[in-house]
Protein backbone atom coordinates (compact mmCIF):
# COMPACT_ATOMS: atom_id res chain seq x y z
CA UNK A 1 0.00 0.00 0.00
CA UNK A 2 1.22 3.25 -1.12
CA UNK A 3 2.29 6.77 1.55
CA UNK A 4 -0.44 8.76 -0.37
CA UNK A 5 -3.85 7.39 0.82
CA UNK A 6 -4.12 4.61 -2.04
CA UNK A 7 -2.98 6.93 -4.45
CA UNK A 8 0.20 6.49 -5.92
CA UNK A 9 2.93 8.90 -6.86
CA UNK A 10 4.92 9.36 -10.05
CA UNK A 11 8.04 11.86 -9.74
CA UNK A 12 9.63 12.77 -13.03
CA UNK A 13 13.16 14.55 -13.24
CA UNK A 14 13.33 16.67 -16.27
CA UNK A 15 10.64 18.60 -18.15
CA UNK A 16 11.77 18.18 -21.48
CA UNK A 17 10.93 15.03 -24.58
CA UNK A 18 11.55 11.97 -22.41
CA UNK A 19 10.14 13.10 -19.33
CA UNK A 20 6.82 14.68 -20.43
CA UNK A 21 5.90 12.22 -22.90
CA UNK A 22 6.63 9.64 -20.14
CA UNK A 23 3.99 12.19 -17.59
CA UNK A 24 1.47 12.09 -19.99
CA UNK A 25 1.33 8.59 -21.22
CA UNK A 26 0.87 7.58 -17.54
CA UNK A 27 -1.81 10.46 -17.24
CA UNK A 28 -3.46 8.61 -20.52
CA UNK A 29 -3.75 5.62 -18.58
CA UNK A 30 -3.83 6.23 -15.16
CA UNK A 31 -6.59 8.94 -13.59
CA UNK A 32 -5.57 11.90 -11.25
CA UNK A 33 -7.42 9.55 -8.67
CA UNK A 34 -5.24 6.49 -8.67
CA UNK A 35 -2.21 8.40 -9.56
CA UNK A 36 -0.53 11.31 -8.66
CA UNK A 37 2.05 13.22 -11.08
CA UNK A 38 4.80 15.92 -9.69
CA UNK A 39 7.26 16.68 -12.45
CA UNK A 40 10.13 18.88 -11.48
CA UNK A 41 12.06 21.20 -14.54
CA UNK A 42 14.71 23.08 -13.52
CA UNK A 43 14.25 25.57 -17.02
CA UNK A 44 11.91 28.04 -17.77
CA UNK A 45 10.16 25.50 -20.63
CA UNK A 46 8.76 22.82 -21.02
CA UNK A 47 8.50 20.04 -24.19
CA UNK A 48 11.03 22.22 -26.65
CA UNK A 49 12.53 20.81 -29.74
CA UNK A 50 16.32 21.49 -28.79
CA UNK A 51 16.47 20.03 -32.72
CA UNK A 52 14.72 23.32 -34.14
CA UNK A 53 17.10 25.95 -32.25
CA UNK A 54 19.47 26.05 -35.26
CA UNK A 55 16.60 26.59 -37.37
CA UNK A 56 15.24 29.27 -35.53
CA UNK A 57 18.36 31.08 -35.08
CA UNK A 58 18.69 31.19 -38.63
CA UNK A 59 15.79 32.38 -39.00
CA UNK A 60 13.31 29.11 -41.23
CA UNK A 61 11.28 28.83 -37.99
CA UNK A 62 10.45 32.30 -37.03
CA UNK A 63 9.23 32.20 -33.41
CA UNK A 64 11.00 30.77 -29.90
CA UNK A 65 7.24 29.41 -29.32
CA UNK A 66 6.91 27.69 -32.22
CA UNK A 67 9.32 24.83 -30.99
CA UNK A 68 7.58 24.49 -27.89
CA UNK A 69 5.11 21.29 -28.19
CA UNK A 70 3.32 21.21 -25.12
CA UNK A 71 3.30 24.99 -22.73
CA UNK A 72 3.57 23.86 -19.38
CA UNK A 73 -0.06 25.19 -19.02
CA UNK A 74 -1.38 22.38 -21.13
CA UNK A 75 0.42 19.65 -19.48
CA UNK A 76 -1.04 21.64 -15.52
CA UNK A 77 -4.59 20.98 -17.32
CA UNK A 78 -3.91 16.84 -17.33
CA UNK A 79 -3.31 17.01 -13.57
CA UNK A 80 0.36 16.96 -13.80
CA UNK A 81 2.01 19.00 -11.44
CA UNK A 82 4.53 20.55 -13.17
CA UNK A 83 7.04 22.46 -10.79
CA UNK A 84 9.36 24.61 -12.98
CA UNK A 85 12.47 26.76 -12.14
CA UNK A 86 12.48 23.66 -9.78
CA UNK A 87 16.40 21.65 -9.60
CA UNK A 88 16.13 18.29 -7.97
CA UNK A 89 19.59 18.04 -6.11
CA UNK A 90 19.46 14.55 -4.44
CA UNK A 91 18.14 11.18 -5.29
CA UNK A 92 17.27 9.45 -2.07
CA UNK A 93 16.86 5.64 -3.61
CA UNK A 94 16.58 4.24 -0.52
CA UNK A 95 14.30 6.36 0.86
CA UNK A 96 12.30 6.79 -2.23
CA UNK A 97 12.42 10.62 -2.19
CA UNK A 98 13.53 13.56 -4.09
CA UNK A 99 15.17 16.49 -3.20
CA UNK A 100 14.19 20.12 -4.61
CA UNK A 101 15.68 23.49 -4.83
CA UNK A 102 13.51 26.24 -5.98
CA UNK A 103 16.00 28.35 -8.25
CA UNK A 104 14.68 31.92 -7.56
CA UNK A 105 14.35 31.43 -3.64
CA UNK A 106 17.19 28.87 -2.97
CA UNK A 107 14.33 26.88 -0.61
CA UNK A 108 14.75 23.30 -0.29
CA UNK A 109 12.14 20.06 0.09
CA UNK A 110 11.45 16.75 -0.18
CA UNK A 111 9.67 14.60 -2.64
CA UNK A 112 8.13 11.09 -1.89
CA UNK A 113 7.66 9.05 -4.79
CA UNK A 114 6.10 5.51 -5.68
CA UNK A 115 7.29 5.73 -9.31
CA UNK A 116 10.63 7.78 -10.37
CA UNK A 117 11.55 8.86 -13.95
CA UNK A 118 15.26 10.12 -14.60
CA UNK A 119 14.97 12.07 -17.54
CA UNK A 120 17.91 14.50 -16.57
CA UNK A 121 18.82 14.76 -20.37
CA UNK A 122 22.23 15.95 -21.55
CA UNK A 123 24.82 18.84 -20.83
CA UNK A 124 26.60 19.94 -23.30
CA UNK A 125 30.61 19.83 -23.53
CA UNK A 126 32.14 22.65 -22.32
CA UNK A 127 35.66 22.89 -22.70
CA UNK A 128 38.36 23.98 -19.96
CA UNK A 129 39.35 26.86 -21.90
CA UNK A 130 40.28 30.74 -20.69
CA UNK A 131 37.76 32.51 -21.61
CA UNK A 132 35.11 29.75 -22.22
CA UNK A 133 32.35 31.83 -20.20
CA UNK A 134 32.91 35.26 -22.15
CA UNK A 135 30.08 37.15 -22.98
CA UNK A 136 29.75 36.02 -26.71
CA UNK A 137 30.34 32.54 -25.89
CA UNK A 138 27.36 30.68 -26.40
CA UNK A 139 25.94 27.00 -26.44
CA UNK A 140 22.79 25.92 -28.07
CA UNK A 141 21.24 23.46 -25.22
CA UNK A 142 17.95 25.24 -24.38
CA UNK A 143 15.61 27.47 -25.39
CA UNK A 144 17.13 30.48 -22.96
CA UNK A 145 20.46 29.80 -24.55
CA UNK A 146 18.97 29.88 -28.61
CA UNK A 147 17.56 33.07 -27.40
CA UNK A 148 20.57 34.33 -25.66
CA UNK A 149 22.45 33.81 -28.80
CA UNK A 150 20.10 35.51 -31.01
CA UNK A 151 20.73 38.59 -29.09
CA UNK A 152 23.72 38.86 -29.24
CA UNK A 153 23.86 38.29 -33.12
CA UNK A 154 21.18 41.38 -32.96
CA UNK A 155 23.17 43.02 -30.99
CA UNK A 156 27.18 42.24 -32.41
CA UNK A 157 29.12 45.17 -34.21
CA UNK A 158 31.00 42.97 -36.42
CA UNK A 159 29.50 40.03 -38.37
CA UNK A 160 32.15 37.57 -37.46
CA UNK A 161 31.64 33.96 -36.37
CA UNK A 162 33.52 31.21 -34.98
CA UNK A 163 32.04 27.60 -34.56
CA UNK A 164 33.66 25.14 -32.61
CA UNK A 165 33.04 21.64 -33.47
CA UNK A 166 31.58 19.99 -36.74
CA UNK A 167 29.42 17.57 -35.90
CA UNK A 168 25.63 18.07 -36.33
CA UNK A 169 24.75 20.99 -34.41
CA UNK A 170 28.49 22.62 -35.10
CA UNK A 171 27.86 22.20 -38.67
CA UNK A 172 23.61 23.41 -38.27
CA UNK A 173 24.98 26.53 -36.65
CA UNK A 174 27.48 27.28 -39.41
CA UNK A 175 24.53 27.34 -41.96
CA UNK A 176 22.53 29.28 -39.19
CA UNK A 177 25.22 32.00 -38.92
CA UNK A 178 25.56 32.09 -42.90
CA UNK A 179 21.84 32.76 -43.32
CA UNK A 180 22.22 35.53 -40.65
CA UNK A 181 24.94 37.19 -42.80
CA UNK A 182 27.96 36.16 -40.61
CA UNK A 183 31.29 35.68 -41.82
CA UNK A 184 32.07 31.88 -40.53
CA UNK A 185 34.78 29.83 -39.58
CA UNK A 186 34.74 26.61 -38.00
CA UNK A 187 37.35 25.07 -36.13
CA UNK A 188 37.13 20.94 -35.79
CA UNK A 189 39.06 18.75 -34.20
CA UNK A 190 38.73 15.72 -37.00
CA UNK A 191 40.09 15.55 -40.03
CA UNK A 192 36.63 16.51 -41.97
CA UNK A 193 33.35 17.78 -40.47
CA UNK A 194 30.81 15.22 -39.14
CA UNK A 195 32.85 12.40 -37.13
CA UNK A 196 29.56 10.42 -37.36
CA UNK A 197 30.42 9.67 -41.22
CA UNK A 198 33.63 8.19 -42.28
CA UNK A 199 36.75 10.52 -43.19
CA UNK A 200 35.68 9.82 -46.94
CA UNK A 201 32.53 10.90 -46.73
CA UNK A 202 32.88 13.46 -44.39
CA UNK A 203 35.32 14.98 -47.22
CA UNK A 204 32.15 15.64 -49.26
CA UNK A 205 30.78 17.71 -46.36
CA UNK A 206 33.60 19.86 -45.95
CA UNK A 207 33.57 20.81 -49.93
CA UNK A 208 30.44 21.28 -50.20
CA UNK A 209 30.97 23.60 -46.63
CA UNK A 210 33.63 25.60 -48.48
CA UNK A 211 31.31 25.72 -51.17
CA UNK A 212 28.77 28.33 -49.04
CA UNK A 213 32.06 30.22 -48.24
CA UNK A 214 32.46 28.86 -44.79
CA UNK A 215 35.79 28.48 -43.78
CA UNK A 216 36.80 25.01 -42.75
CA UNK A 217 39.84 24.33 -39.95
CA UNK A 218 40.54 20.78 -39.38
CA UNK A 219 42.49 18.67 -37.42
CA UNK A 220 43.12 21.93 -35.17
CA UNK A 221 42.28 22.27 -31.07
CA UNK A 222 40.70 25.82 -29.95
CA UNK A 223 43.92 26.32 -27.21
CA UNK A 224 42.09 29.57 -25.53
CA UNK A 225 39.42 32.26 -26.61
CA UNK A 226 40.90 36.03 -26.31
CA UNK A 227 38.69 38.37 -25.06
CA UNK A 228 38.94 42.30 -26.22
CA UNK A 229 39.00 45.64 -23.00
CA UNK A 230 35.32 45.28 -22.68
CA UNK A 231 35.16 41.67 -21.65
CA UNK A 232 33.55 40.38 -24.44
CA UNK A 233 35.03 38.07 -26.83
CA UNK A 234 37.14 38.84 -29.37
CA UNK A 235 39.20 35.71 -30.71
CA UNK A 236 39.73 32.25 -30.90
CA UNK A 237 43.30 30.75 -30.52
CA UNK A 238 44.74 27.51 -32.19
CA UNK A 239 48.00 26.09 -31.49
CA UNK A 240 48.96 27.78 -34.99
CA UNK A 241 46.22 31.16 -35.86
CA UNK A 242 43.83 33.52 -34.07
CA UNK A 243 40.83 33.31 -35.87
CA UNK A 244 38.74 37.26 -35.00
CA UNK A 245 35.47 36.74 -33.44
CA UNK A 246 32.38 38.79 -32.26
CA UNK A 247 30.40 35.66 -31.70
CA UNK A 248 31.77 31.77 -30.63
CA UNK A 249 29.27 28.84 -31.07
CA UNK A 250 30.10 25.70 -29.20
CA UNK A 251 29.38 22.52 -31.03
CA UNK A 252 31.43 20.31 -29.36
CA UNK A 253 28.61 17.76 -28.27
CA UNK A 254 27.05 16.66 -25.38
CA UNK A 255 27.46 14.05 -22.62
CA UNK A 256 24.34 12.31 -20.30
CA UNK A 257 23.52 14.12 -17.24
CA UNK A 258 24.11 11.96 -14.32
CA UNK A 259 25.72 13.53 -11.68
CA UNK A 260 22.51 12.81 -9.43
CA UNK A 261 22.37 9.55 -10.74
CA UNK A 262 26.04 8.32 -9.85
CA UNK A 263 25.51 10.16 -6.51
CA UNK A 264 22.80 7.60 -5.62
CA UNK A 265 24.94 4.87 -6.60
CA UNK A 266 22.92 3.77 -9.97
CA UNK A 267 24.13 1.63 -12.47
CA UNK A 268 25.44 3.76 -15.53
CA UNK A 269 27.28 2.48 -18.66
CA UNK A 270 31.04 3.45 -20.79
CA UNK A 271 29.46 6.23 -21.93
CA UNK A 272 28.54 7.77 -18.65
CA UNK A 273 24.77 7.01 -19.35
CA UNK A 274 22.18 5.02 -16.96
CA UNK A 275 22.03 1.58 -17.98
CA UNK A 276 18.13 0.06 -18.34
CA UNK A 277 16.33 -2.96 -19.19
CA UNK A 278 14.30 -3.50 -22.60
CA UNK A 279 11.49 -2.02 -20.56
CA UNK A 280 13.23 1.47 -19.62
CA UNK A 281 14.00 0.30 -16.08
CA UNK A 282 17.10 1.39 -14.21
CA UNK A 283 18.53 -2.37 -13.89
CA UNK A 284 18.57 -3.22 -10.84
CA UNK A 285 15.30 -1.22 -9.84
CA UNK A 286 11.91 -1.93 -10.18
CA UNK A 287 10.20 1.53 -9.43
CA UNK A 288 12.95 3.59 -11.41
CA UNK A 289 12.72 4.37 -14.87
CA UNK A 290 15.04 6.90 -17.37
CA UNK A 291 14.78 7.55 -20.40
CA UNK A 292 16.44 10.21 -23.32
CA UNK A 293 20.04 11.69 -23.33
CA UNK A 294 20.48 10.22 -19.96
CA UNK A 295 20.43 6.74 -20.93
CA UNK A 296 22.75 4.71 -23.30
CA UNK A 297 21.22 2.42 -25.19
CA UNK A 298 21.46 -1.18 -27.28
CA UNK A 299 22.66 -0.77 -31.10
CA UNK A 300 21.09 -3.60 -32.58
CA UNK A 301 23.72 -4.30 -35.70
CA UNK A 302 27.06 -3.93 -33.21
CA UNK A 303 24.99 -5.71 -30.60
CA UNK A 304 26.32 -2.95 -27.84
CA UNK A 305 25.32 0.00 -25.72
CA UNK A 306 26.25 3.21 -27.46
CA UNK A 307 25.27 6.82 -26.53
CA UNK A 308 23.18 8.20 -28.92
CA UNK A 309 21.55 11.73 -27.78
CA UNK A 310 18.29 12.20 -30.08
CA UNK A 311 14.99 13.43 -29.59
CA UNK A 312 13.31 10.70 -31.57
CA UNK A 313 14.85 7.92 -29.31
CA UNK A 314 13.48 10.45 -26.10
CA UNK A 315 10.03 10.75 -27.12
CA UNK A 316 10.33 6.79 -27.64
CA UNK A 317 11.45 6.28 -24.14
CA UNK A 318 9.15 8.76 -22.97
CA UNK A 319 6.00 6.41 -24.29
CA UNK A 320 7.58 3.27 -23.33
CA UNK A 321 8.54 4.46 -19.63
CA UNK A 322 4.72 6.04 -19.01
CA UNK A 323 3.09 3.24 -20.20
CA UNK A 324 4.79 0.65 -17.86
CA UNK A 325 4.63 3.48 -14.88
CA UNK A 326 0.93 3.44 -15.90
CA UNK A 327 0.43 -0.02 -15.41
CA UNK A 328 0.41 -1.05 -19.42
CA UNK A 329 3.19 -2.88 -20.98
CA UNK A 330 6.05 -1.42 -23.06
CA UNK A 331 9.62 -1.93 -24.44
CA UNK A 332 12.36 -0.29 -26.58
CA UNK A 333 14.42 -2.62 -28.24
CA UNK A 334 17.30 0.08 -29.54
CA UNK A 335 18.23 1.65 -32.26
CA UNK A 336 20.39 1.22 -35.40
CA UNK A 337 22.11 4.84 -35.48
CA UNK A 338 20.19 7.10 -37.88
CA UNK A 339 20.79 10.24 -38.24
CA UNK A 340 19.92 12.92 -40.57
CA UNK A 341 21.23 16.70 -41.45
CA UNK A 342 21.56 19.18 -43.67
CA UNK A 343 23.93 22.16 -44.65
CA UNK A 344 22.09 24.33 -46.75
CA UNK A 345 21.05 21.99 -49.76
CA UNK A 346 23.47 19.25 -48.81
CA UNK A 347 21.67 16.60 -47.35
CA UNK A 348 24.07 14.12 -45.16
CA UNK A 349 22.08 10.69 -43.54
CA UNK A 350 23.90 7.97 -41.92
CA UNK A 351 22.75 4.59 -40.09
CA UNK A 352 24.30 1.60 -38.63
CA UNK A 353 28.37 1.15 -38.50
CA UNK A 354 30.80 3.05 -39.35
CA UNK A 355 34.25 1.61 -40.44
CA UNK A 356 35.40 2.06 -37.05
CA UNK A 357 32.51 0.93 -35.41
CA UNK A 358 32.26 -1.81 -37.35
CA UNK A 359 35.91 -2.94 -36.69
CA UNK A 360 36.07 -2.00 -33.20
CA UNK A 361 32.98 -4.81 -32.60
CA UNK A 362 35.40 -7.10 -34.51
CA UNK A 363 33.11 -7.64 -37.94
CA UNK A 364 35.07 -8.22 -40.75
CA UNK A 365 33.35 -5.82 -43.67
CA UNK A 366 33.34 -4.84 -47.40
CA UNK A 367 33.07 -1.18 -48.00
CA UNK A 368 31.65 -0.13 -51.97
CA UNK A 369 30.85 3.70 -52.58
CA UNK A 370 28.81 3.93 -55.62
CA UNK A 371 28.01 7.67 -57.53
CA UNK A 372 24.21 7.75 -58.55
CA UNK A 373 21.52 10.45 -59.24
CA UNK A 374 18.30 11.36 -57.26
CA UNK A 375 15.98 11.48 -59.67
CA UNK A 376 16.73 9.75 -63.41
CA UNK A 377 18.79 11.43 -65.10
CA UNK A 378 17.69 12.86 -68.00
CA UNK A 379 14.41 14.02 -65.70
CA UNK A 380 15.00 18.10 -64.30
CA UNK A 381 16.40 18.87 -61.00
CA UNK A 382 18.58 15.38 -60.95
CA UNK A 383 21.53 16.03 -58.77
CA UNK A 384 24.59 13.34 -57.42
CA UNK A 385 24.41 11.23 -54.73
CA UNK A 386 27.00 9.51 -53.09
CA UNK A 387 26.20 6.22 -51.13
CA UNK A 388 28.85 3.96 -49.22
CA UNK A 389 27.33 0.93 -47.65
CA UNK A 390 28.99 -1.77 -45.30
CA UNK A 391 28.47 -5.50 -45.29
CA UNK A 392 29.98 -8.07 -43.15
CA UNK A 393 32.73 -10.43 -45.16
CA UNK A 394 30.78 -13.80 -45.92
CA UNK A 395 27.36 -13.30 -44.75
CA UNK A 396 26.88 -10.16 -46.37
CA UNK A 397 24.61 -8.87 -43.93
CA UNK A 398 23.98 -5.04 -44.48
CA UNK A 399 26.38 -3.15 -41.54
CA UNK A 400 25.77 0.61 -42.63
CA UNK A 401 24.89 3.15 -45.38
CA UNK A 402 26.11 6.81 -45.40
CA UNK A 403 24.31 9.10 -48.12
CA UNK A 404 25.54 12.45 -48.97
CA UNK A 405 23.78 14.57 -51.86
CA UNK A 406 21.81 17.20 -52.65
CA UNK A 407 18.68 16.14 -52.57
CA UNK A 408 16.15 13.13 -51.53
CA UNK A 409 19.47 11.52 -49.59
CA UNK A 410 18.21 12.17 -46.46
CA UNK A 411 15.36 10.18 -46.24
CA UNK A 412 16.60 7.23 -48.33
CA UNK A 413 18.86 6.43 -45.19
CA UNK A 414 15.61 5.03 -43.96
CA UNK A 415 15.43 2.11 -46.62
CA UNK A 416 18.74 1.14 -44.99
CA UNK A 417 17.21 1.79 -41.62
CA UNK A 418 14.52 -0.69 -42.24
CA UNK A 419 16.63 -3.11 -43.85
CA UNK A 420 19.41 -3.03 -40.77
CA UNK A 421 16.26 -3.53 -38.17
CA UNK A 422 15.07 -6.85 -40.38
CA UNK A 423 19.29 -8.05 -40.24
CA UNK A 424 18.42 -8.41 -44.34
CA UNK A 425 21.44 -8.98 -46.27
CA UNK A 426 22.66 -6.90 -49.29
CA UNK A 427 21.49 -9.69 -51.55
CA UNK A 428 18.38 -9.41 -50.17
CA UNK A 429 17.89 -5.35 -50.43
CA UNK A 430 18.46 -5.36 -54.20
CA UNK A 431 15.12 -7.63 -54.33
CA UNK A 432 13.30 -4.79 -52.60
CA UNK A 433 10.39 -2.71 -54.89
CA UNK A 434 11.08 0.14 -54.08
CA UNK A 435 9.11 3.00 -55.53
CA UNK A 436 10.32 4.44 -58.89
CA UNK A 437 9.21 7.02 -61.79
CA UNK A 438 11.87 9.39 -63.16
CA UNK A 439 10.74 12.49 -60.76
CA UNK A 440 11.62 10.14 -58.09
CA UNK A 441 14.57 7.88 -58.76
CA UNK A 442 16.57 6.22 -61.81
CA UNK A 443 15.02 2.73 -62.59
CA UNK A 444 17.69 1.54 -60.31
CA UNK A 445 17.24 3.28 -56.81
CA UNK A 446 21.01 4.40 -55.27
CA UNK A 447 20.41 2.40 -52.30
CA UNK A 448 19.84 -0.78 -54.71
CA UNK A 449 22.76 0.44 -56.32
CA UNK A 450 24.79 0.46 -53.87
CA UNK A 451 23.49 -2.86 -52.17
CA UNK A 452 24.27 -4.69 -55.84
CA UNK A 453 27.69 -3.30 -55.90
CA UNK A 454 28.46 -4.73 -51.95
CA UNK A 455 26.68 -8.01 -53.00
CA UNK A 456 29.23 -8.44 -56.01
CA UNK A 457 31.72 -7.85 -53.66
CA UNK A 458 30.70 -10.17 -50.66
CA UNK A 459 30.65 -12.96 -53.72
CA UNK A 460 33.94 -12.14 -55.08
CA UNK A 461 35.58 -12.19 -51.50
Amino acid sequence: MSMHQGRERLVVVGGDAAGMSAASQARRLKGPEELEIVAFERGHFTSFSACGIPYWVGGAVPERDDLIARTPEEHRARDIDLRLRTEVTELDVAGQRVRARDVESGAESWTSYDKLVIATGARPVRPELPGADAPGVHGVQTLDDGQALIDTLTRAKGRRAVVVGAGYIGVEMAEALIDRGFEVTVVNRGEQPMSTLDPDMGRLVHRAMEGLGITMVNGTEVTKILTGADGRVRAVATQHAEYPADVVVLGIGVRPETALARAAGLPLGAHGGLLTDLAMRVRGHEDIWAGGDCVEVLNLVSGQEQYVPLGTHANKHGQVIGTNAGGGYATFPGVVGTAVSKVCDLEIARTGLREKDARRVGLEFEAVTIESTSRAGYYPGASPMTVKMLAERRTGRLLGVQIVGREGAAKRVDIAAVALTARLTVEQMTALDLGYAPPFSPVWDPVLVAARKAARTVRGS
